[in-house]
């Protein structure tokens, strides 16, 4: 445990040192939030009065797992820069656990998701998406974010685990952002899609975070027809499955890569 605090504390102590890596990487959800967020708002404001809120409200958890996903696309990417250049054998080499360095660097990655996710959802707040009033929701909407996080973080670093190529990561590694943001209900409802695509919907983990975001973390959209029949105890089980899978796949890849 001590060893996983102090890589924890290692990873976090150098995007200190280095914060243009998250400011970087808070640009483009910020600018989706901004450019796309009201542009669509104005949009909606001519159909109806309220409609342009209730589109904010409907999509800033969209843009939330967008950047937990870029924060995560991030985190392997260190990792895979840290086997390359031999850190990962100096980790090898100390007499500390071996799970404690894969272990060490999933929770300072899911640190940054949470942390960025938080000044997102912050913006878009200030760009007029409704906030719910319950606490207890809040505090719901930051476990489905970790839960999120630590699922694609372990996906990352299982990916970063299996290549020697920083440019074969992140081909194969951002394949999966945009078809994770568009094929799930981040930006539309689930209603409005085409029968394939809906199905493509309900096999992502985004969709059931998203949703459970939108059930208690942010406020009524009713105007966006916000969840279509996904109970909120069903959002925190893919939460979590996803959470545990994503692990698992860090795990074994971490032990093949250290044989």
């Amino acid at each position: 445990m001590n060893a996983t605090i102090l890589l924890w504390q290692k990873q976090m102590k150098k995007a200190l040192v280095h914060p243009e890596e998250i400011v970087g990487m808070l640009i483009q959800p910020i600018l989706w939030v901004i450019l796309f967020g009201v542009g669509m708002r104005s949009l909606m404001g001519t159909t109806s009065p309220d409609s342009g809120n209730d589109y904010m409200t409907f999509v800033v958890p969209g843009i939330v797992a967008l950047t937990a996903v870029s924060a995560a696309i991030a985190g392997g990417s260190t990792w895979l820069n840290e086997r390359l250049i031999g850190i990962v054998k100096e980790y090898l080499a100390a007499p500390i656990p071996r799970l404690s360095i894969l272990m060490g660097n999933a929770t300072s990655i899911v640190t940054k998701v949470l942390i960025q996710s938080i000044v997102i959802l912050i913006v878009g707040l200030l760009m007029g998406a409704k906030l719910s009033n319950n606490p207890l929701g809040w505090l719901g909407g930051l476990l489905l974010i970790a839960g999120y996080g630590i699922g694609f973080s372990g996906f990352a670093l299982a990916v970063a685990s299996s290549t020697d190529s920083s440019e074969g990561y992140h081909m194969m590694i951002f394949l999966l952002q945009l078809p994770l943001l568009f094929l799930s209900n981040s930006l539309y409802p689930l209603e409005t899609l085409p029968s394939w695509m809906r199905i493509g919907a309900y096999a992502n983990p985004t969709t059931y975070v998203v949703t459970g975001l939108r059930q208690i973390t942010l406020g009524p959209a009713p105007t966006m027809g916000t969840v279509a029949n996904i109970p909120l105890w069903l959002c925190f089980l893919v939460a979590a499955g996803f959470a545990a899978l994503g692990m698992y796949m860090a795990l074994q890849a971490f032990k093949k890569a250290i044989k």
